[in-house]
């Protein structure tokens, strides 16, 4: 008896995915709960167990298809009998005439006019930009239009019906015949896709603003190198500076609520916790877990949830549970060396911190030049929920909680 492979709950508001890469291939052999496929959507990527042991005898849905909620991805047939031999046969003989008709899809202009109707998330966004989704040609399955046809579309330009038959037949123009032949064109991730639309949305739509200061690092320097072996001793973690910035960051936004709120409509919602995201840099593209609750723990349990968190993140194993509902955002470029940048913000969030390399630089102490660790830190802000005085005392109050780290201790 066959069992079904079918497209597990994503997690909330996500109601497709695109396959990514199958670990198995039909006629393998497989144990029930072993990974067999992973799919790919607008936040994390998921792995798909098998639902029980046997032998893959069908791959319905393929590598770069989209796929709903509880749509068919393939079949396991219990043991090795029969099954695994004659769903191998009938696959080639399957693909062979597809392969064969492949080449002349394009040719027909009937392509277009597909009978699959366009994924929900395409109609969505086609229907938002005033986009007709019959002048878009799909890359989905037999022509459907997908939600990244619609993007593309939408990044070309496309409004009115006659632009559409235009943009297919003028490709991007290359420099010379040498230079196309060392190019090469990778279709966007789902992640990365989104990664670029809400980054673009940030700035259509909030008034961004960054103001920067510069915070001495000796005072937490000393205390994390007087500390940090009896540090990892007890609490089994590594003392670093996430744990110093993200406390005086939750200090911080209690005394200045407003840029721990965010805007809804004409309303302004202030959140009364503080659920800190930090922007984590993976193979895939960047991702923002959250440690919640952050301004209620130590810094030892925010070292501990933070490692925890980066290490789902490296192994792509976060839920939608660990990347939802944070208020306040830390983006750390200096450990990829950057000295200074002006982050963007995690809509709907109205502030994210940039913190920075560490550098030796003079600096004037007492009327003498002397030599500090001095990081940079540039807070981006929605001018539209917080006002530069805000913004500017929120910097110098991480800057404070940096330089004098016993305030952190005594909550001042």
């Amino acid at each position: 008896m066959a069992t079904e492979i079918r497209v597990p709950t994503l997690g909330e508001s996500v109601s497709e995915a695109t396959v990514g890469t199958w670990f198995k291939k039909v006629g393998d052999t497989v144990k029930a709960d072993e990974p067999l496929l992973e799919l790919e959507t607008d936040k994390v990527t998921v792995e798909v167990p098998s639902p029980a042991a046997g032998v893959l005898t069908e791959i319905v849905a393929a590598n770069g298809e989209t796929v709903g909620l509880g749509a068919l991805l393939g079949q396991i047939a219990a043991g090795a009998a029969g099954a695994a031999t004659a769903a191998p046969a009938a696959k080639p003989a399957e693909a062979a005439p597809a392969k064969a008709a492949e080449p002349a899809a394009p040719a027909p202009v009937a392509a277009a006019a597909t009978s699959m109707p366009p994924a929900p998330a395409a109609a969505k966004i086609a229907a938002d930009s005033n986009i007709p989704t019959a002048d878009i040609d799909g890359s989905g399955k037999r022509g459907q239009v997908l939600k990244g046809d619609v993007i593309a579309a939408v990044a070309k330009g496309i409004s009115a019906p006659a632009a559409a038959p235009a943009a297919p037949a003028a490709p991007r123009p290359v420099s010379s015949a040498d230079d196309a032949s060392r190019e090469e064109r990778v279709k966007m991730t789902r992640l990365r896709q989104t990664i670029a639309r809400r980054l673009k949305d940030a700035q259509n739509t909030a008034a961004m603003l960054t103001t920067y200061n510069e915070v001495d690092m000796k005072a937490v320097m000393d205390l994390r190198n007087r500390y940090k072996d009896v540090f990892e001793k007890k609490h089994g973690v590594k003392l670093g500076f996430m744990g110093f910035f993200t406390k005086a960051v939750t200090h911080a936004l209690k005394e200045l609520p407003a840029v721990n709120a965010e805007i809804d409509g004409t309303d302004i919602i202030y959140k009364q916790y503080c659920h800190v995201g930090v922007a984590v840099g993976t193979d895939k593209g960047l991702v923002v877990p959250v440690v919640r609750n952050a301004d209620q723990m130590s810094i030892a349990e925010i070292e501990k949830d933070i490692g925890r968190l980066g290490k789902l993140a490296r192994d792509g194993q976060l839920s939608m549970a660990d990347m939802q509902g944070g208020t306040f955002t830390i983006s750390n470029g200096g450990v990829y060396g950057s000295l200074m940048s002006s982050p963007i913000l995690n809509a709907p969030q109205s502030g994210i911190l940039g913190m920075h390399k560490i550098q030796d630089r003079p600096v004037v102490i007492g009327g003498q030049i002397v030599i500090r660790p001095m990081m940079y830190l540039a807070l981006s802000y929605d001018h539209r929920m917080v006002d530069g005085k805000e913004a500017v005392t929120f910097l110098v109050r991480v800057k404070e909680s940096l330089e004098d780290p016993e305030r952190l201790v005594l909550d001042l």
